[in-house]
């Protein structure tokens, strides 16, 4: 179940040139309506394929996405928006369609053009390929460190949701590090479909963080094809989007480099979302944390301190923490024994309670990973 799943779209994946791993993919809205809506990496070292993008989602249509899995197209400057140009041209005479209305994602080494003698006949050669039935291939197409390949759809009443994502690290907030497209066979305009996806982004993959990098190339597209005939409501389809794009930013996190543990933040009895989000993003990113999750040491000092690094509102004296459901920390001091907690498997639940107000904030993260020096984008 992938992009495919709703009516009104094919999709192709291809290795570009004929050649080794799928690394270009080709999705396209068949319509009858081409309405669409994006988010885009908080950076503001922005890859060209964004930057085209971005413009083409002002006019709140696209027919067709080219994702490029073999170069981020990121750093270039003037040449790179001029090949990703060129990239857009030639998908929009080999699809018959207005070039003002295909967008662009890209992954992959960044500083350098992408080779376009391997991009163009590739463009052509994944428009010989579209399928109905091709989301699969596509989600395989723009893997690049990803260990397997990332889909998700809900059905709704006469209407579905579908997606695919791409991402194994570096993950960090401002969307993550990522590749996203999202479709559905309902029956909306543009405003309805920015609002669904802003909102899903804000909760999903904008509280992923695996080690702090944030990209150039983040991209996440919600594309209608109106072919359902059906108008859901509001809140409803904005429950499916959440609920599919919830379920990708898990995979995005089971699936980063090098991890050894899936770790849920959850901050409660906050005094705001904003002061539980900061103390979710600095526990989630605190290194001594996450040495301590890949060791299996329940060092919930490191967290306390982590907290007391925010300004978000609190009393020290009154701060708890559990890990994995034990309340090793109460009123800023020691609880439960450490070694009550059990470590040894994947998933890690890191509590924070700051005794401060009613509101809370839950992110993903990592253990320490051991990174390359230098990774796709």
């Amino acid at each position: 179940m992938s992009v495919t799943a709703p009516a009104g779209f094919s999709a192709a994946g291809i290795a570009a040139g004929g050649a080794g791993r799928p690394d270009l993919a080709l999705v396209v809205n068949h319509g009858p309506t081409l309405a669409a809506a994006g988010q885009f990496t908080g950076n503001r070292v922005k890859a060209a394929p964004v930057h085209w993008s971005q413009q083409v989602l002002r006019g709140g249509r696209v027919s067709a996405v080219l994702l490029d899995a073999a170069c981020a197209n990121s750093c270039t400057g003037p040449l790179g928006f001029q090949d990703t140009h060129a990239a857009v041209e030639r998908a929009a005479r080999a699809l018959g369609h207005n070039a003002a209305e295909i967008a662009v994602a890209a992954t992959g080494p960044m500083g350098v053009r992408p080779a376009m003698d391997r991009l163009l006949p590739g463009v052509d050669h994944a428009a010989e390929q579209l399928s109905e039935f091709g989301g699969e291939r596509a989600a395989r197409a723009i893997m690049t460190s990803d260990t397997q390949p990332k889909t998700a759809a809900v059905r709704g009443a006469g209407w579905t949701v579908g997606g695919m994502a791409k991402g194994s690290a570096p993950l960090a907030p401002g969307l993550a590090t990522l590749l996203v497209v999202l479709t559905t066979d309902a029956d909306l305009p543009a405003t309805e479909l920015d609002r669904a996806l802003r909102a899903a982004t804000r909760v999903t993959f904008d509280r992923i963080d695996a080690d702090g990098v944030m990209s150039t190339n983040d991209t996440v597209l919600l594309l209608a094809s109106g072919a359902a005939g059906t108008t859901p409501e509001p809140a409803e389809f904005a429950a499916a989007v959440e609920s599919v794009c919830a379920d990708l930013a898990r995979q995005l996190v089971r699936d980063v480099e090098g991890a050894t543990k899936e770790v849920l933040v959850e901050v409660v009895h906050a005094a705001s979302e904003a002061d539980a989000l900061a103390v979710g993003r600095a526990v989630a990113g605190n290194a001594q944390v996450k040495r301590a999750v890949r060791a299996e040491v329940a060092d919930w000092p490191g967290v306390l301190a982590a907290v007391g690094a925010t300004g978000a509102a609190f009393e020290p004296h009154r701060l708890a923490v559990a890990v994995n459901g034990v309340w090793v920390c109460r009123d800023g001091a020691p609880a439960a024994a450490v070694a009550e907690v059990d470590l040894r498997f994947r998933e890690v639940t890191l509590t924070v309670d700051l005794a401060a107000g009613d509101r809370s904030a839950a992110l993903r993260t990592t253990d320490l990973t051991a990174a390359p020096a230098a990774r796709a984008r």
